[in-house]
């Protein structure tokens, strides 16, 4: 069974999301990591949550400790990242905020996947020796 990590999905989009795999895969579960602001709101998806198949849990992507711990409890296979500031009278009222949610807490989720998943792993050790090779074929290169 493959589990989803699915932040913002009380909004309006991500509610979307929520009931259409839901409902096309039986064989999934589900965490909803939302932080309820005024974009989301629980009663879209609360039929949904059944913490059988899908959890709620009321969180910000921004809380590095609460990811780290989620990555570790639910072994997530994906994640769908709908958690965004996205109301423009809101970022001219606080534009740091934008930047807050939308850059540093996608950053957030990055970091904590990199932790949990192994394959970050391979593609450093990778990273690694395709730059060896580069060095390698610079320094032969040089000798001609």
């Amino acid at each position: 069974m493959k589990t989803y990590l699915v932040t913002g999905a009380a909004g309006f989009i991500g509610a979307n999301y929520i009931k259409y795999i839901l409902a096309k895969h039986d064989d999934i579960k589900v965490v909803i990591l939302d932080a309820l602001t005024y974009a989301g709101n629980l009663g879209t998806i609360a039929k949904d949550i059944d913490d059988e198949r899908c959890f709620f849990v009321k969180g910000d992507i921004c809380d590095r400790i609460l990811a780290d711990e989620l990555f570790a409890k639910y072994k997530f296979d994906y994640v769908v990242n709908f958690a965004a500031e996205s109301h423009v009278d809101r970022s001219i009222e606080n534009p740091q905020l934008f930047l807050v949610t939308n850059i540093l807490g996608t950053q957030n989720l990055l970091d904590s996947a990199r932790k949990a998943w192994p394959v970050f792993e391979e593609f450093k050790k990778i990273r690694q020796m395709l730059a060896a090779c580069s060095l390698r074929n610079t320094e032969l290169s040089a000798q001609f």
